[in-house]
């Protein structure tokens, strides 16, 4: 049964660096009874951070001396497959999904997740675990081999979702880039998931949990709001 907690962002307003969900995370691993067991990190997508500076900042932040880089293993499909925990951090997802493509991890981890390890992340690696990375907010600065992405949750995933216009912005609302995704898409389901929202999953179920409710956009309907603490059937 799959199991993954997806986060929408690193931060909640001004809580900081993972304050927000780090009890979030600790209820999920020990409820998955992996809480004491290595925690796989993969740090492909901190543009901005080394690899090292990137698991020590999460170290820090979660307060766990269990995460171990993926970049420190030889054989990263093998680390993958050995894991009982898997987590990606936030960053850029066209460079997240690059490296995983690179190292061949994308498959990897998928079957990972579908033999028992739990999964989760944040941001990017939210995103990267819906079907496609297609709905991501990051510029392209590299082209990954494929648009597809773990498949964890087999629908679009939309993290840091914002409503409306920032004042003085005349470029287009997220509204109307998910509008467009859904034009040229039409069978696909986007989940929005605003800042403090997460997403719990448990083999074919959701659940919304968090601060803020979730959004479902589909072609040519009206916006769905899921409440929190709402569970649904994917």
């Amino acid at each position: 049964m799959k199991r993954a907690l997806l986060l929408s962002a690193s931060s909640y307003k001004d809580t900081g660096y993972l304050n927000h969900c780090r009890g979030w995370i600790d209820e999920f691993l020990t409820k998955n009874g992996v809480n004491n067991d290595e925690i796989l990190f993969i740090p492909y997508a901190g543009v901005r951070r080394t690899n090292d500076e990137y698991e020590a900042k999460v170290k820090e932040c979660l307060k766990r001396d269990n995460i171990r880089s993926i970049h420190h293993f030889k054989d990263p499909k093998e680390a993958v497959k050995n894991a009982k925990s898997i987590a990606i951090g936030g960053g850029n997802t066209f460079v997240l999904l690059y490296y995983l493509y690179k190292f061949d991890l994308v498959k990897a981890i998928k079957e990972a997740v579908e033999n028992g390890a739990v999964y989760f992340g944040w941001s990017a690696g939210a995103n990267v675990a819906g079907s496609t990375m297609m709905t991501t907010n990051d510029m392209p600065i590299i082209m990954p081999k494929s648009f597809e992405a773990i498949n964890i949750f087999p629908h679009q995933i939309n993290p840091h979702f914002i409503s409306g216009k920032i004042a003085g912005h005349n470029g287009e609302s997220r509204e109307e880039r998910l509008e467009e995704f859904l034009i040229v898409n039409q069978t696909s389901k986007i989940y929005a998931l605003p800042e403090g929202t997460a997403l719990v999953i448990n083999g074919d179920e959701a659940e919304v949990m968090g601060y803020v409710d979730a959004l479902k956009f589909e072609y040519n309907k009206a916006v769905q709001t899921i409440k929190l603490n709402e569970k649904f059937k994917f």
